[in-house]
């Protein structure tokens, strides 16, 4: 015979767990959109990738070569 009763300290914790879920959940969706925003704004796939600080060859325009 398990007892269902709720008492009122779990009423209250579980109104605290999904304020902060909600605040985690904004924070995730906050994150996710600045990357959307700053990857739209790069355009170019090559300005993204060249933005480590890292000498790539592949990326290097070379003179006589058109795109």
């Amino acid at each position: 015979m398990a007892i269902r009763v709720e008492h009122e300290v779990h009423q209250r914790r579980k109104g605290r767990n999904f304020g902060v879920g909600i605040l985690l959940a904004s924070f995730i969706g906050l994150i996710f959109a600045l990357t959307v925003v700053k990857v739209i704004q790069l355009g170019d796939a090559r300005q993204f990738e060249s933005f480590d600080h890292v000498a790539r060859p592949a990326i290097i325009p070379q003179e006589g070569v058109t795109e």
